[in-house]
């Protein structure tokens, strides 16, 4: 039987955007031997949850909107865009149901964003604002290579990469992770201003792995990207419900 991923749509009230950016997610997870299950934005809370009890792992993706400053104690500065209600609230049922049970996550760009605000981290809200950085870090969605990145050795990444600590990566984004959320730890950063390029849970038993570059843009091309997704998915084929978290599942 398939593994099946939850995949939340990527904006609310952006057809364009969805039809755009969805379906790389859906065939680089097919290529690992995956079923994609797209989780509604408009749908009730009981039926994501009957949703989310038939999936063994949970993709956050990437999105045209922001994380909305207030949910880590700032003001919006200018150049913060808006943010998707709609979106916010099913990665929230998602993010929830995956860590109180185990199961794996693989967050991308907005994603790895909200991952980290979840765990009660921050953001940077502009880069070029804040950090008046020389990178671009949004050269566009057809640069493959945007700039370097360099992997902390030791990490999961590290070993989806076979240990090359120092890669080229693509990038697609405006904001980035500030402070680390809890128990997050940073393996991956752009070497020329710091900028954090990919967070993992600091737990050897729950595969939690988020990257701001877009790996499912790159997935024919790149090795390090298809081994991002297989590795994901041999997680999440491997992972079994606890007695403890079984009962939490079925209540």
């Amino acid at each position: 039987m398939s593994i099946r991923i939850a995949i939340p749509e990527p904006t609310s009230n952006d057809a364009a955007y969805n039809a755009r950016s969805l379906p790389p997610y859906l065939a680089a997870l097919q290529s690992v031997g995956a079923l994609p299950v797209v989780v509604p934005l408009h749908e009730r809370q009981d039926r994501v949850a009957r949703l989310l009890a038939s999936t063994q792992g949970v993709l956050l993706p990437g999105s045209g909107f922001d994380v909305d400053p207030e949910r880590y104690g700032e003001g919006r500065i200018a150049a913060c865009g808006p943010a998707d209600a709609g979106r916010t609230a099913v990665d929230e049922l998602l993010l929830q149901d995956a860590f109180n049970l185990h199961k794996p996550i693989f967050a991308i760009c907005h994603g790895v964003q909200t991952l980290n605000v979840w765990r009660n981290g921050s953001l940077i809200q502009d880069l070029e604002t804040v950090l008046a950085t020389k990178v671009n870090h949004s050269p566009g969605r057809d640069v493959i290579n945007a700039h370097p990145l360099h992997i902390v050795a030791g990490s999961r990444l590290a070993a989806a990469a076979r240990h090359v600590l120092d890669e080229e990566c693509n990038s697609s984004h405006h904001q980035a992770v500030g402070r680390v959320g809890d128990n997050l730890r940073v393996t991956a950063v752009s070497p020329a201003d710091g900028v954090i390029e990919a967070v993992e849970l600091d737990s050897s038993d729950h595969f939690v792995v988020g990257v701001q570059w877009h790996p499912e843009r790159t997935y024919t091309v790149s090795a390090l990207s298809r081994a991002l997704f297989s590795t994901f998915v041999v997680a999440a084929e491997a992972w079994r419900l606890r007695p403890a978290e079984a009962s939490v599942a079925t209540a």
